[in-house]
């Protein structure tokens, strides 16, 4: 598992998850796609767990005239976004911490990448009803985290096929064994179908899955209009 805190790891960080995240590239793009449906020319787009800057560097090289809030609970990753982003970050603000930090918006879309999946299933389901409270009617909200069957051969089976993706992309085998077992232990897994429960309960409508990878997969989202 990274370490957000620790300086060599964030300085690390953007090799990861290319290696580790099938089709991670094109899911950051994607991401920007469906945002793009939905949030005007000159929208302002929350971005939860934005440290590292990737899929911020994206949206912004995107849609020119975007702008962004920023928030993670990392002052080390939101530097190394700062540093990713160059002069792209006078287009961001950036907050430290979780998303009772985040401004009330209204904003026109939100993103959530590789984040989620830290989170337990209740904090998962209040940090998604907060971030539907800082949207507008109709606005989208764009996630994707590990997500994968949770009975014990299913498990077993998607992360070997994680590890084995992991190793194929120039990670060290014992180093790919070694990230399932903490992946396996240390992070509150869901299975897609409740991932998928959670974004209904939080109050968001037309959940589709875009993206799936392995143990990743992806929805696209949408706060209900105004009645």
């Amino acid at each position: 598992m990274p370490s957000f805190t620790d300086p060599q790891a964030v300085a690390r960080y953007a090799d990861g998850p290319p290696k580790q995240v099938p089709g991670f590239h094109a899911l950051q793009k994607m991401a920007a796609l469906l945002l793009a449906e939905r949030v005007p020319r000159d929208g302002c787009v929350l971005v939860l767990g934005a440290g590292g800057g990737l899929e911020l560097k994206v949206f912004a090289e995107a849609q020119a005239d975007w702008r962004f809030v920023g928030v993670d609970p990392s002052a080390e990753m939101l530097n190394l976004a700062q540093a990713t982003l160059g002069p792209l970050a006078s287009r961001v603000e950036f907050h430290e911490g979780y998303i009772d930090t985040a401004p009330a918006g209204p904003f026109d879309g939100a993103a959530c990448l590789l984040t989620l999946h830290f989170l337990s299933a209740e904090e998962r389901l209040r940090t998604l009803k907060e971030t539907a409270q800082r949207l507008k009617p109709g606005a989208p909200l764009v996630v994707a985290h590990h997500s994968f069957p949770q009975s014990e051969d299913e498990k077993a089976r998607w992360l070997d096929r994680y590890a084995a993706f992991a190793a194929a992309s120039g990670i060290a085998a014992a180093d790919a064994r070694n990230a399932i077992a903490a992946i396996s232990s240390r992070l509150p897994l869901l299975s897609p179908e409740q991932d998928a429960a959670l974004l209904h309960a939080a109050g968001f409508q037309d959940v589709e899955l875009f993206y799936a990878g392995f143990t990743f997969k992806g929805w696209v989202a949408y706060k209900p209009p105004q009645p």
